[in-house]
């Protein structure tokens, strides 16, 4: 496969990711509530494993020099942090009864902002390395599998329609292929290797600010032990997939 089809097979993939949020509608909310948190312990895991094992490494060969690297690293960091600061943007995780405080239509907003970045950063991983935007996009993917989740049930607990909650949120999705198109456009006129690091940079801010204290908040010895161990598999599995390039 070309590379411009990895990214647009990516992205369209993303988008259906979307379609997960469906089973908000058929699962109570206690189940869905033990199944989400491990979901996301496990997506945590996977985008510090993916930023620690493949991009930034990728980024030290491509680049050559450390110090620009982590510039870039922390500007990816510095970058979510201020969408977070200055948009209020904020993936709920958790069922849509303890997220009604939520503005559907901010949600939607920032998710498509993040699917853009996203998008930008994973396409550019492609077009370093195939084998590095694939293991960048499984880490992308294994965070989006929860947000969908949360999203959707808020916006049907907003009183959105299932279809309505289902078109935003595929539509939202598709700023992960647009952002990714567009990274394959501008490899064309510059180099595109800062987008590694700065995508590191993002998904660690992600995995530690978003994802992390949403699992924190909950207590008890044997919920603590499955969303550890959820979240070193998910590092692990990216350090796994590593080793077999």
């Amino acid at each position: 496969m070309s590379t411009l089809a990895w990214i647009v097979g990516g992205g369209l993939a993303m988008s259906a990711i979307a379609l997960v949020g469906t089973v908000t509608l058929v699962l109570p909310a206690p189940t869905l509530k033990r199944l989400v948190l491990p979901l996301v312990a496990l997506a945590a895991g996977t985008l510090i494993g993916g930023a620690l094992f493949h991009m930034i490494p990728t980024a030290l060969h491509a680049m050559g020099d450390p110090g620009r690297v982590f510039l870039w690293v922390l500007l990816g960091f510095a970058l979510f942090f201020a969408l977070e600061q200055f948009l209020h943007w904020h993936h709920c995780h958790r069922p849509a009864a303890e997220c009604r405080e939520t503005l559907s239509y901010l949600i939607l907003l920032g998710d498509g902002l993040h699917n853009f970045l996203g998008g930008l950063a994973v396409g550019g991983a492609f077009l370093i390395d195939i084998r590095v935007g694939i293991t960048a996009w499984i880490a992308a993917a294994a965070h989006e599998v929860p947000q969908e989740l949360g999203d959707f049930g808020v916006l049907v607990h907003a009183g959105w329609s299932s279809r309505k909650a289902l078109l935003f949120n595929v539509l939202s999705a598709l700023g992960f292929l647009v952002g990714g198109m567009l990274a394959y456009v501008a490899a064309a006129h510059v180099r595109v290797e800062f987008l590694l690091p700065l995508a590191a940079g993002n998904f660690i801010y992600i995995a530690a600010s978003d994802l992390v204290p949403e699992v924190n908040r909950t207590r008890g010895i044997a919920r603590a032990t499955v969303h550890f161990g959820a979240f070193l598999g998910g590092a692990l599995l990216l350090y796994v997939l590593r080793h077999q390039y």
